[in-house]
């Protein structure tokens, strides 16, 4: 069977793209991908999310977001896509061993934050861990945060943290910043801005929320502990593209190249959220990409019937 559309991903983007390809009768098949959700389900309550003055779980979001596209008539494959190709009509996807075919796709893969990779980071994850500043950052009003990184999204962050929290203090592994020069500037010039060089986080401390880290110096291998409210990771972002590799044109960090806001360069293949936005990675406007997708694949599929494809 040749599906209407086929839409990879199931955070806000792929969601909101399903409710209205499913509202306007496509049929959408959604292959969540086994981290559905994407990153929403790595904090825990989103105040910023129109429509729910009290804040609402990420998890209840996604939930409630889901619920509304199966009412549309949207059908869920739990699991990863696999494999594409969108060299022949009808589009292929493999997910699994199982081979699905559609007239039209939009890639709704996210972005994965980059973690520090060390075990304890893993239990404080939306209990003081964050990768999102501009998310999470009204929670630590009047704490002491740390962020980690040294390029521009790290002074970036740090610099908004600095609206709420009572100090931020950049731990950076080098002794020197990767950050634009005026990035730089702004940061050194912020009073609230400390800066710890030539360390990297050895271990995240608390019981139930982050209550200090331990900091190894690079250059001395010296541990030293450090009382901490929160933990800001702005260590950069990974594309989740590994598999359209050669199927759409990709930028050199590896993130899908749209044209018109969510065209790729194949004709019936769209883009919505993450995966190709490397700056603003908000729930919302994820949820709006995911909207403008759904509106294009609505013109090509009736384009491709007036043209009796």
């Amino acid at each position: 069977m040749v599906e209407n559309v086929i839409i990879l991903g199931s955070g806000p983007a792929g969601l909101t793209a399903a409710i209205y390809t499913g509202r306007d009768g496509l049929a959408p098949v959604v292959v969540s991908g086994t981290t559905a959700g994407g990153q929403l389900l790595l904090t825990t309550t989103v105040e910023n999310f129109p429509g729910f003055p009290d804040g609402i779980y990420g998890s209840q979001l996604i939930d409630l977001m889901r619920k509304q596209a199966e009412k549309f008539g949207a059908k869920f494959v739990d699991g990863d896509a696999t494999a594409v190709d969108f060299k022949s009509r009808p589009f292929k996807v493999q997910v699994g061993d199982n081979t699905y075919e559609a007239l039209s796709v939009i890639i709704a893969t996210g972005a994965s934050a980059r973690w520090l990779g060390i075990e304890s980071e893993k239990k404080f994850i939306g209990r003081g861990v964050s990768s999102c500043a501009t998310c999470d950052a009204p929670f630590f009003k009047d704490k002491n945060v740390i962020v980690v990184g040294g390029g521009d999204t790290a002074m970036e962050d740090s610099i908004f943290l600095t609206q709420f929290a009572n100090s931020v203090t950049v731990v950076h592994r080098r002794d020197s910043l990767r950050a634009s020069k005026i990035m730089q500037d702004r940061a050194f010039s912020n009073p609230k801005i400390k800066f710890i060089w030539n360390s990297v986080v050895e271990e995240i401390l608390g019981d139930k929320k982050v209550e200090g880290v331990k900091l190894r110096n690079v250059v001395s291998n010296e541990i030293t502990e450090m009382k901490i409210d929160g933990v800001f990771v702005a260590i950069g972002y990974l594309p989740n593209t590994a598999i359209f590799k050669g199927q759409v044109a990709l930028d050199e960090a590896g993130y899908v190249i749209a044209k018109d806001e969510v065209k790729t360069d194949v004709d019936g293949v769209f883009v919505a959220g993450d995966v190709s936005d490397k700056i603003y990675k908000q729930a919302i406007t994820a949820a709006g990409s995911g909207t403008k997708a759904a509106l294009a694949v609505r013109a090509y599929l009736a384009e491709l019937k007036y043209a009796g494809k």
